[in-house]
């Protein structure tokens, strides 16, 4: 039951995390800014709203969002809470994990070529581009996490990896790193892109749905801000061994994601947007953090035995 509890406030979670980002952005920038329960208004009245659907899409445009949406609670289910695990766990879930992302990334891209629309298309293709970079850097930074911890399940390797060797600080400081790119990558934040810009020359994310409106678009939305809490729930669990009580379990889970989302916040406060061919620059600094681990793991477990 406890979990069950756990799974609803993570699924209600996101909308507010992303209004928390907004909101440390505006206390930056010396505003008041928006009430930190915006998205939610947002979203509810998009759900009210109509659509204006273009002739030249297939089914194929109505189906992404909702199939996006989908695939992205599933890779909840396979994300493994801390101290709770998992709701779905197996041997090699972390691939059904990445291809839960990638089917939903897959159906969006799909929904933008769709619309027969040149500025779309520019913004699928630069999507496909760097989620490429991105995914493998997360195969190896799973990599390096099996290699530390012997297992190969989400919920074995994260439940274990807090009793791995003394090393294993380092290791995790350069994942921890290297999944915070991946958030900031997969959320279409700076300095990847920026979802409040409109300057479709420069967009990524926000080009591909241009052409949504009312509940498809909130669909959109929501799928995006419950990807990055999950990236979010997988940087809490590098953090919190499996012998911490229940409560504080569940307080330090929630503070950790508030704060990767404030750290968001900062960061887009502090620096400007990447221009175009400096993001795969960016992208590759998680493969590198993500190399280092690896190597760092072989030679500590294999490098010092010789």
């Amino acid at each position: 039951m406890p979990a069950a509890v756990t799974e609803i406030i993570i699924v209600i979670s996101p909308l507010f995390l992303i209004g928390l980002t907004a909101k440390v952005k505006a206390l930056w920038a010396g505003r008041k800014g928006a009430p930190v329960l915006q998205p939610y208004y947002d979203f509810f009245k998009l759900l009210g709203k109509g659509e204006v659907i273009s002739t030249t899409t297939s089914p194929v445009f109505r189906i992404a969002p909702s199939i996006g949406i989908a695939a992205t609670f599933v890779a909840l289910m396979v994300t493994p809470i801390p101290i709770f695990g998992s709701f779905i766990h197996f041997e090699g879930d972390f691939v059904l994990f990445a291809y839960l992302l990638g089917l939903a990334k897959f159906l969006m891209v799909l929904g933008a070529l769709d619309t027969g629309s040149s500025f779309e298309g520019m913004g699928a293709s630069r999507e496909v581009t760097y989620s490429t970079i991105v995914e493998t850097a997360f195969f190896i930074v799973i990599g390096s996490l099996a290699l530390l911890t012997r297992h190969f399940s989400f919920e074995s390797i994260f439940a274990s990896v807090n009793l791995s060797s003394g090393y294993s600080p380092l290791v995790k400081i350069l994942l921890v790193v290297s999944l915070f790119i991946m958030l900031l990558a997969e959320g279409s934040r700076v300095p990847v892109d920026d979802p409040t810009t409109h300057l479709e020359l420069t967009m990524i994310h926000e080009v591909m749905v241009l052409d949504y409106s009312g509940p498809d678009l909130a669909f959109v939305q929501y799928a995006a801000s419950l990807k990055m809490t999950v990236i979010a729930i997988l940087i809490a669990d590098l953090f919190l061994p499996s012998s911490v009580p229940l409560m504080v379990a569940c307080v330090l889970s929630a503070a950790i994601v508030a704060l990767v989302f404030v750290s968001v916040g900062v960061v887009e406060s502090l620096i400007a947007r990447s221009r175009i061919s400096h993001i795969p620059q960016f992208l590759f600094l998680m493969t590198t953090l993500a190399l280092t681990s690896f190597a760092v793991v072989a030679f500590f477990l294999f490098g010092v035995i010789k």
